[in-house]
């Protein structure tokens, strides 16, 4: 079971803590306004904290300290940028995500290193993705067989610089695509591994724990 901190209890933000609860999860979430708890299922069992969800206190009140993802779904992207920063960079949050309105400004929360998600293609499913690892593995695409899936994966830093080439080599996967500044792009024999970019291989899906364990892991050294 791991800890999810939630910024924001508006309709998404709801459907994220139900749906981390009902995975097993503990859940925390924030808001300024406590009459946006009321949104929350009467059963729901996780944090309620009343507060400014950037600020350092109120998260620790929700438990950032020993969360495993944030995501930050307010209706303010500046605040969910700030927010997701101080997650990252102060309390050194593994996995985050910010939602935002203004698709221009991902290219620039993308060169910060923060997965965002724009409003006008954002699900909770998208987010989901990306803070759930067992929800990764549904992946965007199956063949009709249900052996081979599309889907995102997590590198460990010590890949960036390396060539798209070498992740395939290593984790025996094919690098469909990458997402960089928010856009798609076909990676080339030239192509390195870059920060912010988001990787989508296709792979077999009886290997998705074998690949997440290679791709968690520094690539391995020449002659090792």
């Amino acid at each position: 079971m791991a800890h999810y901190v939630i910024m924001g209890c508006g309709r998404v933000g709801v459907s994220l803590a139900h749906t981390l609860e009902d995975s097993g999860h503990s859940v925390a979430i924030i808001d300024q306004d406590d009459r946006a708890f009321r949104r929350l299922r009467r059963t729901f069992g996780g944090r309620k904290v009343t507060g400014i969800g950037f600020d350092r206190d109120t998260m620790k009140q929700a438990g950032i300290e020993g969360a495993y993802a944030f995501a930050a779904v307010s209706s303010g992207d500046n605040s969910n940028i700030l927010a997701t920063r101080v997650a990252r960079e102060t309390f050194h949050v593994p996995h985050v995500v910010a939602r935002i309105y203004d698709p221009g400004r991902a290219e620039i929360y993308q060169r910060l290193g923060i997965p965002t998600v724009a409003a006008v293609r954002w699900s909770a499913d998208q987010v989901l993705r990306r803070i759930l690892p067992e929800a990764g593995i549904a992946g965007d695409f199956r063949d009709a067989s249900g052996q081979l899936v599309l889907t995102e994966v997590d590198l460990d830093p010590s890949w960036l610089g390396q060539p798209v080439s070498a992740i395939e080599s290593a984790a025996r996967v094919r690098v469909a695509y990458l997402t960089r500044f928010g856009e798609g792009i076909i990676p080339g024999p030239g192509t390195g591994y870059q920060e912010g970019d988001t990787v989508h291989v296709m792979m077999r899906l009886d290997d998705s724990s074998e690949v997440a364990r290679i791709l968690a892991a520094p690539p391995a050294k020449e002659g090792m």
